[in-house]
């Protein structure tokens, strides 16, 4: 059975309710999440998001700033566009650099990298689509630490995805950050559960 691909006010729990189960969500998500977490690369790491991350991450914002009913439906439009369609993958990339001015010298020269990601299945390649919330990359070419993007597949497509021991490669075209990775098989059987059917 395939995941919804939407949260509602119907699907969120009580704040109280929440704060008591907390801990145990919390430690069950950790464990699902490993197998939706690729580091590609020196610097960057997919965070391969769901449902069950979103739903997590409504919650979480809900009851960490306490904004009651008036929050709601800025955390729904904020994370319901990352939670995948039935047809896609959808990665936020994070580039984890701890010091400060390393940082701004890798990002001043990453940006458009959200425009380079790929996904590649048996030589098909499936070019990213970077969410279109905000711009990524600033006027400067600066390209922001945090990146949303979709990977949407066709139906030969998803089914080459789910074939056990597939070679499914994940990875970046920018010329300064020209890095790939290929998906672990346990990876790749937990990503295929996005995928409708």
């Amino acid at each position: 059975m395939s995941a919804p691909h939407a949260i509602t006010r119907d699907d969120l729990i009580d704040m109280e309710e929440y704060g008591r189960t907390r801990k145990d969500r919390r430690a069950a998500l950790v464990a699902r999440k490993k197998n939706r977490r690729v580091e590609l690369g020196p610097y960057a790491t997919a965070y391969f998001e769901c449902y069950a991350t979103m739903w997590h991450q409504i919650h979480e914002m809900l009851y960490i700033e306490r904004g009651g009913a008036a929050q709601i439906d800025d955390e729904l439009s904020a994370y319901n566009p990352l939670i995948p369609n039935g047809h896609e993958l959808v990665a936020t990339v994070m580039f984890e650099i701890d010091d400060e001015v390393r940082r701004k010298m890798v990002l001043s020269k990453l940006g458009g990298v959200e425009e380079t990601a790929f996904v590649k299945i048996d030589g098909e390649t499936i070019t990213g689509v970077p969410e279109a919330d905000v711009d990524r990359t600033n006027a400067d070419g600066k390209a922001s630490s945090v990146q949303f993007i979709h990977f949407p597949f066709t139906d030969a497509q998803i089914a080459a995805f789910r074939q056990s021991g597939a070679e499914v490669t994940l990875g970046f075209t920018h010329p300064d950050y020209a890095h790939m990775t290929i998906l672990t098989d346990d990876v790749r059987t937990e990503l295929a559960g996005d995928f409708d059917g």
